[in-house]
């Protein structure tokens, strides 16, 4: 009979102690991994605006990017350009680039592949030593949503981890290879501590062979200049490289200034 009331007794106290539980654990949020959510690809672009007005760029989208510690555009009252670059390869512009940055004194951002840490590591330094923000482009490129979630860690922490070791710098912002991304890779890129950066602005710059004339990109970028800009150009560009000097002087004139994403202004 005492065994019986212990074998009882016992029993009762585990339903207690499970009912004590899920009463707590309702109350408490439960994290969510990158892989139980929503990993429909979006490619990112732009409906642009006449009059120097921000473009449209999707409420749900920019939703979405704000949850997940990700930003596409600025404060649409402040006249702030952030310039950024795009460089999976180096074409032999970058050089010149970054004269022009230093003798305007504009900061900028380089999204790097590994490729290009790989093969310009010299102008990795320079970028840092002239205050410059080196980004992660990822290692090899590759659209994330079409990843897991342990090939997005090894995409962005391999890169991460040898510009550490060559320079003791440590990056924080990824944008994401041609613009793709899911709130799955969202997720993810937020969990490994980055900001993911898109742009509101970008023209087609980067075949190299069918490049834009400078008349003809100096009128595209200028005339879409618009407060909270975030900027992409791609390195590889020889027309950008001519016409940056132009673009940086008549953002000026017009009231604008050069801003670093550390100093981004929501």
């Amino acid at each position: 009979m005492k065994e019986k009331i212990k074998v009882i007794t016992i029993f009762a106290i585990s339903i207690i102690i499970f009912s004590i539980s899920v009463l707590s654990t309702q109350n408490k949020e439960i994290p969510v991994t990158a892989t139980a959510v929503n990993n429909e690809k979006i490619e990112w672009g732009i409906k642009r605006n006449s009059e120097h007005k921000q473009p449209e760029l999707g409420a749900d989208r920019l939703t979405m990017l704000s949850q997940n510690n990700g930003i596409a555009i600025g404060n649409k009252e402040a006249k702030k350009i952030y310039l950024t670059f795009d460089q999976g390869y180096e074409a032999g512009y970058t050089s010149q680039i970054l004269e022009t940055l230093k003798e305007n004194n504009v900061p900028a951002t380089f999204f790097i592949t590994a490729h290009y840490l790989n093969t310009q590591p010299d102008l990795v330094k320079q970028m840092i030593d002239e205050k410059h923000i080196v980004a992660n482009h990822t290692s090899r490129h590759k659209s994330m949503p079409e990843i897991t979630d342990e090939e997005i860690r090894e995409e962005i922490l391999t890169l991460h981890q040898s510009v550490y070791e060559k320079f003791n710098y440590e990056m924080k912002y990824l944008r994401p290879p041609k613009g793709e991304f899911s709130e799955r890779s969202l997720i993810a890129t937020n969990n490994l501590g980055y900001k993911t950066v898109l742009w509101s602005f970008a023209y087609k710059d980067w075949e190299e062979d069918n490049q834009p004339s400078k008349e003809e990109a100096i009128s595209k970028i200028t005339e879409n200049f618009h407060p909270g800009e975030i900027m992409l150009l791609h390195g590889n560009s020889k027309t950008n490289s001519e016409i940056l000097s132009e673009v940086i002087k008549r953002a000026r004139s017009q009231g604008y200034e050069f801003y670093s994403l550390d100093e981004f202004e929501k």
